[in-house]
């Protein structure tokens, strides 16, 4: 029995009393959804390019069920909700219905589809149980993009005031609040943070770094997601220490207008993407900077890398991988990792929204193999590695962790446990909080850190302390 069988067989039956939506929403329209869903509907149409994309979909046959045994939701649920293309299919359905010509001469001809409020209550649930990590597209024979789907679902939903509180007040903090950022970090605290971890990085590697702030002309202005600032300090304290050592110290900064790399509109509602795109464009023409240099986040990288030239035009600044190019000073020689200082089991989990489109997969491994003696894979890895279980910004919704836990994430935490290792390296925000929670959930023996937390490490600092020195003081301050 391969893995993916027994995952199924082992599956966890969601509760029986569970009514959609299974999430908290923030206020709810009484009307007639029906009518607001279609209204809603006709308006993404008209204004976006979603028609030619539904119009291929509904010439070709996505009801094969093929996605079923690549979706770690379903390998658990068993669920037939849970199947990638019951949810395309309903969208389909609508689309059909109500929008192309055959489809409403057959309506009258026949007791052919409805759209209903129990229709309504369906997809308030299916469209959120989707981690929207799209490994079904790839086996999809049409070529038929699920995850692409989940996000129209969501987005016509959310045109009707239908979204998860969580996402939805992080959002309009991001866009009409006072900070600006999704985690409401006011200026000062930005500044406060800073000096404190420019005192830790001083007291760690001997070396003063004082994050440069609001510097015109830089090469790169830096977004990482506002979390880092707070709850990943050893992320961005790597990253630090990889433009000093560098020798770029003088070629970056943050900005204090908008400092959040975060973009959640990728999740749910395009509108809100571009906007916050937008957002984040002003603050680097503002500081005239030469490109966009995204810290360690799955959607955050995505959301720029892909949509920054979309959003942005064509005098748009380049959007660089804060992981490209570490690899980059790596290879260049600029940078030096000592390779007798991680002596833990090590592997890698590959955030979907770099890893799946193949953009982000072997620079990450170049970089561990380069001074991490005992590296190992998981299976499967790469494009075709599964989601952590928090994806889609499911991560953030706290009404469902013990859905994250028992279904969404119980296929992750599987294949952690098999590959036995100490130490998993998750370059994204949001994959190491629901991987620290399956960690706990399951107890499973390992540690869950980012890429540039481990470069830290090992990472040697012109002029400063060795890596050896720092795990000798790191070591005695743990007795």
């Amino acid at each position: 029995m391969d893995a993916k069988q027994t995952a199924t067989a082992e599956a966890v039956t969601p509760p029986a009393a569970e009514k959609p939506p299974f999430y908290y929403i923030e206020k709810q329209d009484t009307g007639n959804r029906v009518d607001q869903f279609l209204r809603a509907f006709a308006a993404v149409l008209e204004f976006t390019d979603y028609r030619a994309l539904l119009d291929s979909y509904c010439t070709s046959s996505a009801k094969c069920n093929r996605c079923a045994v690549s979706c770690p939701v379903f390998m658990v649920s068993g669920d037939p909700r849970d199947i990638p293309c019951y949810r395309t299919n309903i969208l389909l359905d609508i689309y059909k219905r109500y929008f192309t010509i055959g489809g409403a001469v057959r309506a009258r001809l026949t007791n052919g589809f409805e759209l209903t409020e129990e229709v309504i209550d369906d997809l308030l649930e299916v469209f959120y149980r989707c981690t929207a990590c799209r490994r079904c597209t790839q086996s999809c024979p049409m070529g038929v993009d699920h995850g692409l789907m989940t996000r129209l679902g969501r987005y016509i939903l959310s045109l009707i005031g239908i979204v998860p509180k969580a996402l939805q007040v992080s959002v309009r903090e991001q866009l009409e609040g006072e900070t600006h950022n999704t985690s409401k970090v006011p200026r000062e605290a930005l500044l406060d943070t800073l000096g404190f971890l420019s005192d830790e990085l001083n007291d760690m590697v001997g070396v003063k770094m004082d994050f440069p702030v609001d510097q015109q002309d830089r090469d790169y202005v830096f977004f990482c997601a506002v979390s880092d600032y707070l709850m990943e300090p050893d992320t961005l304290m790597g990253n630090a220490a990889v433009i000093y050592a560098a020798g770029d110290w003088d070629k970056w900064t943050i900005g204090t207008t908008n400092y959040d790399g975060i973009n959640y509109g990728l999740f749910y509602s395009d509108w809100h993407l571009e906007n916050i795109i937008k957002q984040l464009l002003a603050e680097v023409t503002r500081l005239n900077g030469k490109n966009v240099l995204i810290g360690e986040c799955g959607h955050a990288s995505r959301s720029a890398h892909d949509f920054v030239p979309v959003f942005g035009g064509p005098n748009a600044q380049p959007v660089v991988s804060f992981i490209e190019y570490t690899l980059r000073c790596l290879r260049e020689g600029r940078i030096k990792l000592d390779p007798n200082i991680v002596s833990e089991r090590v592997t890698y989990h590959d955030p979907c929204n770099i890893a799946r489109s193949g953009w982000i997969v072997d620079q990450p491994r170049e970089i561990l193999r380069s001074f991490v003696p005992n590296y190992v894979e998981m299976t499967p890895k790469g494009q075709d590695n599964y989601c952590c279980g928090g994806g889609g910004g499911l991560v953030s919704i706290d009404e469902i962790h013990d859905y994250r836990m028992r279904i969404g994430g119980k296929v992750k935490a599987e294949q952690l446990e098999k590959t036995g290792a100490d130490i998993v390296v998750a370059p994204c925000a949001n994959c190491k909080k629901q991987l620290k929670e399956l960690v706990e959930y399951y107890e499973l023996p390992c540690r869950v850190m980012g890429l540039h937390d481990l470069i830290l490490k090992a990472i040697e600092i012109p002029g400063g302390k060795s890596p050896a020195e720092r795990k000798e003081e790191a070591a005695l301050l743990e007795m």
